[in-house]
């Protein structure tokens, strides 16, 4: 495990937590609403958002998932977090946002009704698209609260992604924060332009974003990692000491990842699995025609760990199938 944050006494809050008209006094918990926009039938649509605000003094962590509103592993981990966390033992506050894209959320979708990114649109703007000003609001009334961040993701369009935090390694304070998370893996991720890590970055927070299991998918090993992951994290920052035991884990470090691609149209059948180790030249999967006559190897380019991989058989010549992380 990474280094602890140096604990200090802990001392009595006095401050309550307040996000939009939300607020919370010391030793509470409190479940409400951001109003974002109305609905073409004049419905309002709205953010949940729960505020637990520790009794003694600490630091401030926003956790969030959602952006991508056909991921759902994050809102069922930060249900989880809530159902067990005790505002009475708490010293610092969370800031707990389980659904931020709330349109795609309600449509399965990734995306937002007019198709926009949520997540390259930060850090937003009052006048702009949908996606900018929901990108707006959640900077202004969340993200300006955090100190950490803990961004929760899962994988997309078919694929799915063994438990792994991306972060900006180079930064210690991150590097130490994703130690303790305790993922399988921990990537050295570079910032991508609109994304939401890269705007909370610049505001001062110190962000990880924790990718884990399939869209549109309750997974249990990605819901029971993230778990155990925001509390180890907790304990990291002398924030919360949790009662159950958890499993402590350096995690693999990796510095730089590439997809393979399929080099002919075809079904696909993978013999290797999330978390296998592969030495260069191992062949990972074959993808054949429906006779399983003419066929193409998909082998592994360099000694790695396979951190992500496609669940859909049917595969176009260049499509990604299979996320390889160099060790």
């Amino acid at each position: 495990m990474g280094r602890r944050v140096t604990a200090v006494k802990a001392k009595r809050s006095t401050s309550a937590l307040q996000v939009g008209q939300l607020h919370a006094l010391p030793g509470k918990i409190i479940k409400g609403e951001i109003d974002v926009a109305r609905l073409p039938t004049d419905t309002w649509v709205s953010l949940p958002v729960a505020l637990v605000n520790g009794k003694y003094d600490g630091r401030r962590l926003v956790l969030c998932a959602g952006i991508h509103g056909d991921e759902v592993s994050g809102v069922e981990i930060i249900r989880q977090v809530l159902s067990q966390v005790d505002a009475r033992k708490l010293r610092g506050s969370i800031v707990a946002v389980p659904i931020v894209n709330i349109f795609g959320f309600i449509q399965q979708s990734r995306y937002l009704p007019d198709r926009r990114d949520l997540n390259r649109s930060f850090p937003g703007s009052p006048e702009g698209s949908l996606a900018a000003r929901i990108a707006y609001l959640f900077m202004r009334d969340v993200i300006t609260q955090a100190e950490y961040l803990i961004d929760l993701h899962t994988g997309s369009d078919h694929r799915t992604n063994l438990p792994q935090i991306r972060a900006d390694l180079t930064d210690d304070d991150v590097r130490q924060a994703a130690i303790a998370f305790g993922a399988p893996v921990m990537v050295h991720a570079r910032i991508r332009d609109g994304s939401l890590r890269e705007a909370a970055t610049r505001r001062g927070a110190k962000v990880l974003l924790y990718e884990a299991g399939e869209a549109l998918r309750l997974d249990q090993p990605a819901i029971r990692d993230g778990v155990a992951g925001v509390f180890q994290v907790l304990k990291h920052l002398d924030m919360y000491e949790y009662e159950k035991k958890l499993p402590e884990r350096q995690p693999i470090e990796i510095a730089k990842s590439t997809w393979l691609r399929a080099g002919r149209g075809g079904l696909l059948r993978l013999s290797k699995g999330l978390g296998d180790q592969v030495v260069k030249g191992t062949q990972i999967g074959i993808i054949s025609d429906v006779f399983g006559d003419s066929k193409r190897s998909v082998r592994a380019k360099f000694d790695g760990i396979i951190i992500g991989l496609t669940r859909n058989p049917l595969v176009n010549r260049g499509d990604a199938v299979v996320h390889l992380g160099q060790l």
